[in-house]
């Protein structure tokens, strides 16, 4: 089966320090075609930030390589914005693109921090994104 995902930079993150890990796998699947990773400009802005901090030591090459990769494999989309409160301002962006693409693709929204977003059955951990695939 094939996926569409829009994934929370804190997925990202975790994935990125220890690569044989939960979010690993979610990444893994990105890169085998199975997951397809869904964005927008902001979405990657925030990767690039924040993978760049320096307290996580990734070269910049490695950003952008990585970068580079999510938007060859992804589908960059816009979004509406919605008229929903998040305890995070930033978590708004990855929940605007995840119902913009469930429009024309079943989209899941995969984090770590899934008390952050309203509760959907789309909404998911990188465990549960694993046990969907």
């Amino acid at each position: 089966m094939h996926y569409y995902a829009v994934i929370d930079t804190n997925v990202v993150v975790s994935a990125m320090l220890k690569w044989k890990s939960l979010p690993g796998n979610i990444l893994e699947l990105v890169f085998d075609g199975i997951i397809t990773p869904v964005f927008n400009d902001e979405i990657l802005n925030e990767y690039r930030e924040v993978l760049s901090r320096p307290k996580f030591n990734l070269s910049k090459q490695i950003v952008e390589d990585f970068v580079g990769n999510i938007e060859e494999l992804g589908m960059s989309i816009k979004a509406a914005t919605l008229d929903l409160d998040f305890s995070d301002p930033k978590d708004r962006v990855f929940y605007e693109i995840t119902m913009e693409s469930r429009k024309s693709e079943e989209t899941y929204l995969v984090t770590g921090n899934i008390k952050h977003f309203p509760e959907q059955c789309f909404v998911v951990t990188p465990r549960e994104m694993l046990e969907s695939c």
